[in-house]
């Protein structure tokens, strides 16, 4: 493998998070009077830190969002999740394959620590990330698509962007990792493939991912 770190996206690559939290950013947006459908959501807002929907907001409406918004919403999310999140299929043997390997591995998040930890608590991904392997757009102040996240994700665990490699599903992730000088390898399992241009490989199942790095 010609790579020191793998990079992991959290949303929709570890756990299947996307159709639960769109689910419920598209209907408390409308509840706002800014109708939004499931599908602009996962257009929009997919990848995205929540100062995006914010400014996409504000820009297409001169209107802001509550001072409450993100806390109503994440307690919204955070229940969902708490019923029913689940891992990606074939998260768990990735890691555990990586683990044997001896191939460092850690996640750069658009979402905040707090979403991160609930997820994985109700996942059992928390066996998998302790807090030195979990960075979060938080932790840099602007979110995908610049490269801050993927850069100090990178610095922190000591390894050169060059060596690393990013798994994004995203569209706003996959350009901000080639922004970083990374490799990224796009996850279509809710994407399509020609959202993710720019990537340096595409695959649809999370089982296949260590095949891939391999054969690197």
């Amino acid at each position: 493998m010609r790579y020191d770190l793998v990079i992991f996206d959290n949303d929709g690559v570890l756990v299947d998070s996307e159709p639960l939290s769109n689910t419920l950013l598209a209907a408390y947006l409308t509840e706002l009077g800014h109708p939004t459908t499931y599908e602009e959501s996962l257009r929009d807002y997919m990848g995205a830190a929540m100062h995006r929907v914010h400014d996409t907001i504000f820009e297409r409406s001169g209107q802001r969002l509550p001072d409450d918004f993100d806390e109503i919403f994440h307690g919204r999310v955070f229940a969902a999740f708490e019923r029913e999140l689940e891992p990606m299929a074939g998260a768990f043997e990735v890691l555990e394959k990586l683990t044997a390997d001896g191939i460092a591995y850690c996640l750069a998040s658009s979402g905040s620590h707090e979403r991160i930890r609930v997820g994985h608590r109700k996942t059992g991904l928390d066996t998998w990330f302790g807090q030195e392997r979990v960075f979060s757009s938080q932790d840099v102040g602007r979110g995908k698509p610049a490269p801050d996240l993927f850069l100090h994700a990178a610095e922190r665990m000591g390894v050169a962007p060059e060596r690393c490699v990013v798994v994004e599903d995203s569209p706003l992730g996959v350009q901000a990792a080639t922004a970083a000088g990374m490799d990224v390898y796009g996850f279509t399992a809710m994407t399509p493939a020609e959202r993710l241009t720019g990537a340096t490989r595409l695959f649809g199942d999370l089982r296949e991912l260590t095949a891939l790095l391999s054969e690197s």
